[in-house]
């Protein structure tokens, strides 16, 4: 399984993610507790923008946030020295985190199949104080039909798709217009590595001033997987829940969250 990972969250796809990625109150209201359950200080790991961060931040919460991205940190930076704040900011890879203080909590939210893999569970490892806890939730592979049956051989001789016609456009704080369009390329099935495209396109005036595109790569992990992985890496106290909701994964669970402590 690769851990070295390659995102799309530079430039107008990380401003877009800037403009209008919003943590849900759901969200919020999880990582608060986890963070009032295992303490501080906190990691958001893959923080982006800040999405998460930054309204924990606000609360008065002791969270340092990390992302491989330098666009979405200086984003994350502009919108906490408007509000006043000063966080500590890293840019590193996951599975090359080496920061200079041990957390009691490290989340990630949204971002393993891109941001985790064994590396980056063993650096959580070490980066945890002793009773520290690692929680990150997961999409499960099978969770949306047509990527499922895109591991079927029939359905991968489709790939790459076509760009689709029309994209998701919205005005930015500024008036101007972006729109993101996105393709799935290619699905590894032996490695279970997706590849996935995005264009981004800046309209000024109705008219087209800047274009880019941007290559992702997102691991799908399966639930047993991941449970090995995480002993691997030396956490030994693992739960895994249904989503957000704390209750035993079952079945016909879309997303898991998975709750790894280090021993005390």
């Amino acid at each position: 399984m690769p851990d070295e990972p390659r995102t799309w969250h530079y430039g107008l796809v990380a401003r877009w993610w800037a403009e209008f990625s919003v943590a849900s109150p759901g969200e919020l209201a999880y990582y608060r507790a986890i963070i009032d359950r295992f303490g501080q200080p906190a990691l958001d790991l893959a923080s982006g923008t800040g999405r998460l961060l930054l309204p924990l931040l606000r609360a008065g919460l002791d969270v340092d946030g990390c992302d491989i991205s330098q666009d979405m940190l200086a984003l994350c930076r502009e919108q906490a020295a408007r509000d006043g704040l000063a966080p500590r900011l890293y840019a590193q890879a996951s599975h090359e985190l080496d920061l200079p203080r041990a957390y009691r909590t490290i989340y990630i939210c949204d971002s393993f199949g891109i941001a985790g893999g064994a590396e980056a569970l063993r650096r959580c490892y070490r980066q945890l104080e002793p009773g520290g806890a690692l929680v990150f939730n997961v999409s499960l592979p099978y969770a949306e039909a047509d990527r499922w049956n895109c591991w079927l051989p029939e359905h991968r001789r489709t790939l790459p798709e076509a760009w689709p016609e029309t994209g998701d456009r919205r005005r930015a704080s500024n008036g101007e217009e972006i729109e993101l369009r996105s393709r799935r390329l290619d699905l590894d099935p032996l490695e279970q590595v997706w590849t996935r495209e995005i264009r981004a396109t800046l309209w000024r005036d109705g008219d087209v001033v800047r274009e880019e595109v941007h290559t992702l790569r997102e691991q799908a992990f399966f639930r047993n997987e991941l449970l090995v992985l995480l002993t691997q890496a030396g956490f030994a106290d693992i739960a895994v829940s249904g989503g957000y909701n704390g209750r035993e994964a079952r079945g016909e669970d879309e997303s898991l969250v998975f709750l790894a402590r280090k021993g005390a």
